[in-house]
């Protein structure tokens, strides 16, 4: 199941996606470095961590690495933490070593995880700051590459259900 709505009017995505991988699973694959980097970039692109500090106040630095080797850097702030629940955060395009750059789209997101017990529906709202920016990531093919890195983490829980 999945649902991916565009509320221009609100500035928001609203994803609704489910798992057939109990919570904690699903929790740690987006909370994870090294398991995000295994699903987050749509194929045939791969995402590399530098760093990553999941707290209230740290960060998720990483490239998006595609096919010839080049790299689209981002930066992701977290905050609201509630362990195994739900976070947030702060989306933005930057330099390798973190610098935010203003003249791309930044948005904020919140992700929430309902345990369905054997599997999970992760809520995603992101909102951006104004509607030239929604527009923007949605003409860049955000819902393609974005559906396409969900179904990479519906095959990477399915490998780890499965050994």
């Amino acid at each position: 199941m999945m649902n991916f709505t565009v509320d221009k009017e609100n500035r928001k995505i609203k994803v609704d996606r489910e798992f057939a991988a109990p919570s904690d699973m699903v929790w740690a694959a987006w909370t994870q470095s090294e398991l995000l980097d295994q699903w987050w970039a749509p194929k045939p692109w791969k995402a590399r961590t530098k760093s990553m500090d999941f707290r209230d106040g740290g960060y998720w630095l990483y490239a998006m690495v595609g096919p010839q080797g080049e790299e689209h850097w981002a930066r992701a702030d977290f905050s609201g933490i509630v362990n195994g629940r739900e976070f947030s955060v702060h989306d933005a395009f930057c330099d390798p070593e973190g610098v935010i750059n203003e003249s791309m789209p930044r948005s904020n997101w919140h992700n929430r995880f309902e345990n369905k017990g054997a599997s999970t529906v992760v809520h995603i709202e992101i909102r951006f700051e104004n509607l030239k920016d929604l527009e923007g990531i949605i003409e860049m093919g955000f819902k393609e590459g974005f559906t396409a890195g969900l179904e990479n983490l519906d095959q990477y829980l399915a490998a780890q259900l499965n050994d």
